[in-house]
């Protein structure tokens, strides 16, 4: 699993997160650090869109 099928997993299926899904990552090479920025960053954009979308930001 790649750091993108990592955040689609989180956009998508939250729930479904996992620890498997950590250590994929640190098989990847990031450290808890990483992990936690990628999730972070992920979770942050998904917040952000849900908000622009819920208030109808850049539709005409």
């Amino acid at each position: 699993m790649a750091i993108m099928e990592y955040a689609v997993k989180l956009t998508l299926h939250p729930a479904s997160m996992a620890r498997d899904d950590v250590e994929t990552l640190h098989g990847l090479g990031l450290d808890d650090t990483g992990v936690l920025q990628v999730t972070l960053i992920a979770a942050w954009f998904n917040y952000i869109n849900r908000a622009a979308d819920a208030l109808g930001v850049g539709r005409a």
